[in-house]
């Protein structure tokens, strides 16, 4: 349990949850690794996303000697864990989406979830409404879209304004009073998201929770480096780069999956 915490994504998103980590455990050291060969993850079928990520993470996971994996994919969290979880003997956390806390601080009682469309459509999801939101009204908004644009404000390109508000005019348009972000993707264009929809809306999501989750495993204290590497699948534009430089990282690797 000596080496790096893992954390794992299709993109960028899962920054979000890796700066709530460091926040809990700044004394860790960080690999943050991301397939954007496969992104967006939505549009994959469960087949293909199950037994890529399950090698990718499995093969880095061992070469890095991981004392933790956190698969901070709200889409993958729904499918991979199980096979992962064989794969690996070290702990492995999953994201979920904020619907038990939306639901408890709603007053409509009428929250919504905006999600890639492979969250949107899963069993797992409607579980998760049926357990903790049975009180609530729960609108479903699925779009791969919003992920890409993520992607492209975290590059240092300019989003189009527009084309954001029409993927989020179904909200707008709603009578929703809590909106679950449940890709973490989306929690990096909180502002850009908020801005749209307006003040009427809190935005939750699953980041500071899952950082409590891994504290809790990583009990004990490491006393390590602090450095934050980065691997990926397919080569990364310059912006993203400083980006990711800014974010504190200093090792790049581009990786592929080897039998």
């Amino acid at each position: 349990m000596s080496g790096p915490i893992l954390v794992f994504d299709s993109g960028i998103g899962g920054l979000s949850v890796m700066s709530e980590i460091r926040k809990q455990l700044p004394q860790h050291d960080y690999c943050y690794l991301f397939d954007n060969a496969r992104l967006p993850y939505g549009n994959l079928s469960e087949q293909e996303l199950i037994s890529g990520c399950v090698a990718l993470i499995t093969q880095q996971a061992k070469r890095l000697n991981a004392s933790i994996v956190i698969v901070a994919c709200n889409t993958a969290s729904t499918l991979v864990l199980p096979q992962l979880r064989q794969s690996l003997t070290i702990p492995i956390v999953g994201v979920v989406p904020a619907i038990k806390p939306a639901a408890m601080l709603s007053q409509k009682k009428h929250i919504g979830l905006l999600a890639t469309p492979g969250t949107v459509k899963r069993d797992y999801t409607q579980e998760l409404i049926n357990q903790f939101a049975e009180n609530c009204r729960v609108e479903l908004f699925g779009t791969s879209e919003l992920v890409l644009l993520a992607e492209q404000h975290v590059a240092r390109q300019t989003i189009d304004k527009n084309k954001l508000k029409a993927i989020l005019q179904p909200i707008i348009e709603s009578d929703i009073d809590v909106l679950v972000l449940g890709c973490t993707h989306f929690p990096m264009i909180a502002t850009e998201i908020s801005d749209c929809i307006g003040p009427g809306v809190t935005l939750l999501d699953s980041g500071e929770a899952i950082a409590k989750r891994v504290r809790f495993l990583l009990s004990k204290e490491h006393d390590g480096s602090k450095q934050l590497q980065t691997c990926y699948t397919a080569e990364i534009s310059e912006g993203l780069k400083e980006a990711l430089v800014d974010y504190g990282f200093s090792d790049f690797s581009l990786v592929t999956i080897t039998d």
